[in-house]
């Protein structure tokens, strides 16, 4: 049976040609050359309202227009998600996404005690992009941003284990280095991780 993948650019200003769009396709090449099963959003292209309120976030239904976004998730076993990093953290487009589709009964559910886990058996990648070095981000800042959105999202569904890779310094990077981000990223694709 072949691994299926979902492949989540969550770059906000999708009309632009970008390093993250960039990543995105070589991810997807190399998962595609090896023989495992693709979906992909781009969710700059998808429209949905902002949650407002917790009885929104609890009881209200999924948008419509996310529907084929949540029974993307349902039927993933590993999700890829491509982002630029703005102030510390993913972008508010991808937050507002996540709010919308990690809610009771997409990805967790309500009972005595907690939350039980209904992502579980799933893995991700978070693949970021940055201006300033990937060092500086992982062990000045501790990554933040990042950690907000493995521990507090995904690993709070079931996912895990979630693994990293950080691309810094991007504005300054020639066309040699992005190659080389382009091939390690494809790699990661080839090897489903």
């Amino acid at each position: 049976m072949s691994r299926h993948i979902l492949i989540i650019e969550a770059h906000p200003n999708g009309h632009d040609k970008h390093l993250c769009g960039a990543l995105a396709d070589s991810y997807a090449a190399g998962a595609a050359e090896a023989g495992f099963m693709l979906r992909r959003l781009d969710i700059s292209q998808l429209d949905f309202p902002l949650l407002r309120s917790r009885e929104a976030f609890e009881n209200g239904t999924l948008p419509q227009s996310l529907v084929p976004a949540g029974e993307a998730l349902q039927w993933a076993e590993h999700i890829v998600f491509v982002f630029p990093l703005w102030l510390g953290t993913m972008p508010a487009l991808l937050k507002a996404f996540l709010e919308q589709l990690f809610r009771p009964g997409l990805a967790f559910q309500y009972q005595d005690g907690g939350a039980k886990e209904l992502l579980g058996g799933c893995t991700a990648r978070i693949i970021v992009t940055m201006g300033m070095p990937a060092t500086v981000y992982r062990f000045w800042f501790g990554a933040h941003g990042i950690n907000v959105l493995r521990r507090s999202i995904l690993n709070f569904a079931g996912i895990r284990p979630v693994r990293q890779t950080y691309f810094g310094m991007v504005e300054q990077a020639g066309k040699r280095r992005r190659e080389r981000w382009l091939a390690q990223v494809e790699m990661l694709g080839r090897r489903g991780s």
